[in-house]
């Protein structure tokens, strides 16, 4: 059976980036493992700091993972550059562990996509700074943020 397009696709104008973009980001904001693994093609090849993987079922797992360590998840993805089928984005997310300590992690992700808009290969790079429960800046209520809440930039991230 053949899957249905995933748009914006590809080749990207500025516009359709930041469209694919902020989808992403609602999605991930959304700590659905098998949603967020359906935006990429089944053999998608990943990097996540250390970690290297492939494919749907492998993407959903290491998501169960992170999420059951990263508690109150919230995230921001800023387009920085792209080209034909291929987006860099600067991201933000805020988390706690188990112990109630909070972070937030700092990052970049290069993604080239498939002509069905599926994203193929994610390669990310992440820091993850210790941070105080008063010094958070992403507070909307859990799932995707709100259209009014600003982004990194406007936040000076």
């Amino acid at each position: 059976m053949t899957e249905e397009p995933r748009p914006p696709l590809p080749p990207f104008s500025r516009e359709t980036a930041i469209l694919k973009a902020r989808a992403a980001e609602d999605a991930w904001n959304t700590r659905d493992p098998a949603r967020v693994a359906a935006a990429y093609t089944p053999d998608s090849r990943w990097r996540n700091r250390s970690e290297f993987f492939s494919g749907r079922d492998a993407i959903a797992a290491f998501l169960t993972r992170k999420w059951e360590r990263e508690l109150e998840y919230r995230l921001i993805k800023e387009v920085w550059a792209f080209a034909e089928n291929r987006i860099a984005v600067r991201f933000a997310y805020e988390w706690h562990d188990a112990a109630g300590d909070w972070f937030r992690s700092y990052g970049n992700e290069n993604w080239a996509f498939a002509a069905d808009g599926r994203m193929a290969e994610r390669h990310a790079s992440i820091n993850d700074v210790a941070i105080g429960e008063p010094d958070r800046m992403f507070r909307w209520p859990q799932g995707p943020r709100p259209a009014d809440h600003p982004g990194l930039t406007d936040l000076g991230l």
